[in-house]
């Protein structure tokens, strides 16, 4: 004969059972197309070239490509096309975003390539990815030859233009 106890333990159990099998487990929401999902391109990517290499420049992207508000950036990869590599563009450089959580949000990122050589032409582009490994489309193309950068003006030996007299009437 099945015991008290053992009748209510049982239809404990089943209560269970089908409260998890109401609630469910995995994905609540429907799928997300990939355009969704993805970082909008970065279109603002600029070089210069400085004292220790080629700077690059770009704004955050904000949005996905189907326009919804993105909270969920990872990190940008760095890539380069220069002669040695034969027209293909390589990653040079990862950039990690890492204020997802703060209030304050970093507008603008940059990267020093320090790898570099004076006289040679680079040409740059920068990818996005999420934290759920989605990737932008490639930035523009940052185009650049690495120059020896001006020195700036010493004060003792600047010399200041020479106005130009006023015509009289």
């Amino acid at each position: 004969m099945i015991s008290r106890f053992s009748l209510i333990a049982v239809i404990w159990m089943m209560a269970l059972a089908a409260a998890a099998s109401w609630t469910g487990c995995g994905v609540k929401s429907p799928p997300v197309p990939p355009q969704a999902a993805r970082p909008h391109q970065i279109l603002d990517l600029r070089a210069a070239s400085m004292k220790e290499g080629i700077r690059l420049t770009w704004g955050r992207p904000t949005t996905y490509e189907a326009g919804g508000r993105m909270n969920n950036l990872d990190h940008f990869a760095v890539l380069r096309e220069d002669e040695q590599s034969g027209g293909a563009f390589r990653q040079i450089g990862e950039v990690q975003v890492t204020d997802q959580e703060r209030f304050q949000q970093q507008h603008v990122f940059t990267f020093t390539d320090r790898d570099t050589t004076i006289g040679q032409s680079y040409v740059y582009e920068v990818v996005s990815y999420t934290q759920d490994h989605y990737r932008s489309q490639p930035s523009n193309h940052a185009s650049i030859e690495r120059t020896v950068p001006r020195p700036p003006p010493n004060p003792e030996t600047f010399v200041l233009p020479t106005p130009t007299p006023l015509p009289l009437r």
